[in-house]
């Protein structure tokens, strides 16, 4: 007959109390006296926890070593907004071991280090309908406005390559009109280095800026082919879209006195977006992997990676199951 711990908590009280002596009263129960005896001993030992029943827990041979579980840990405590998503991706790149994202999850679940996502996204559900299959085939485009204490807004210009989602150039202006446009244009071209046969889409929403006949005719000079997205349809430029959520989400914690400062804190974003924040929807690299073409090598290297971290848990599984 199988007791629960408050089963047995009240028989070591009845038996301590009883007149009866131990032996007689644990007769009466129909209990061993080196079953009560070893009750006893765990319920001075521990209370009321020592007398939970011992749980059996067969090691898995995939199990998660202890030194790389606090590795777990001690990553998420230097990048506490990451998500785990994130700190398994980078603990593969930069520790080379693979850890799954749901066991980051679980371990840090564990010690209380689940953090609040660093970024909101924009749900985007509709999706364009003619995707893009390499870079630079179509870039988005859009203002966002900001504004600095003292010397009023300014509007952030920003070009995205829709394909790798990398943000080719991005200058803050303090107006938002097809000048100002038309010099963004001209800076990511400059950057992204294109040969005169290559020329990619632009699409926008239908902003004055961006339907100005001025915009149109520089355009067609560039060969460049313009798109507009849909109206009342922001899903169209999701990927822009969701981008400025995200970077406002960060950059706007912060109040800026000098156009200066916002500068540098957007530029700060941008580079963190470009080259280190994992993407999702780019199969967790980065835009710039995907931009600088690194994506096929670093999902190989990842491969690997997870086949040799696998195959030195199941080593050390049978190593510690010969030991027993």
């Amino acid at each position: 007959m199988r007791f629960t711990a408050a089963e047995k908590q009240e028989i070591i009280h009845l038996v301590d109390r009883s007149e009866l002596g131990v032996n007689k009263t644990l007769r009466e129960f129909g209990i061993h006296k080196s079953t009560f005896y070893k009750w006893y001993k765990a319920y001075l030992d521990k209370g009321s926890a020592g007398l939970q029943p011992a749980r059996k827990t067969r090691q898995q041979w995939n199990s998660i070593p202890e030194e790389q579980r606090h590795l777990v840990v001690e990553v998420a405590l230097d990048h506490p907004m990451l998500s785990p998503r994130e700190l398994a991706c980078r603990l593969t790149d930069e520790q080379q071991i693979f850890i799954s994202e749901s066991s980051v999850y679980r371990i840090l679940k564990s010690k209380g280090l689940i953090p609040t996502p660093a970024h909101i996204l924009l749900s985007a559900s509709n999706e364009f309908r003619d995707k893009t299959a390499f870079i630079h085939q179509m870039w988005q485009t859009d203002f966002t406005y900001f504004k600095v204490l003292g010397w009023g807004w300014y509007y952030l210009s920003t070009i995205l390559d829709d394909y790798s989602r990398y943000i080719i150039h991005w200058e803050l202006c303090k107006t938002m009109k097809s000048e100002d446009v038309q010099r963004s244009v001209d800076q990511a071209m400059a950057k992204a280095n294109l040969a005169k046969y290559q020329r990619p889409k632009l699409l926008s929403d239908n902003g004055s800026c961006y339907i100005a006949t001025e915009l149109k005719q520089y355009l067609q000079t560039k060969g460049i082919q313009q798109v507009h997205g849909k109206l009342n349809h922001p899903q169209t430029q999701g990927k822009i879209e969701r981008y400025h959520r995200s970077m406002k989400n960060v950059v706007k914690l912060d109040n800026y006195y000098l156009p200066e400062e916002l500068n540098a804190a957007l530029e700060k974003f941008v580079y963190y977006y470009n080259h280190q924040r994992y993407h999702e929807s780019l199969d967790n690299v980065t835009p710039a992997d995907v931009y600088y073409g690194k994506k096929e090598m670093i999902l190989k290297q990842r491969a690997k990676i997870k086949q040799q971290t696998m195959l030195q848990r199941r080593q050390l599984y049978l190593i510690e199951k010969l030991k027993i």
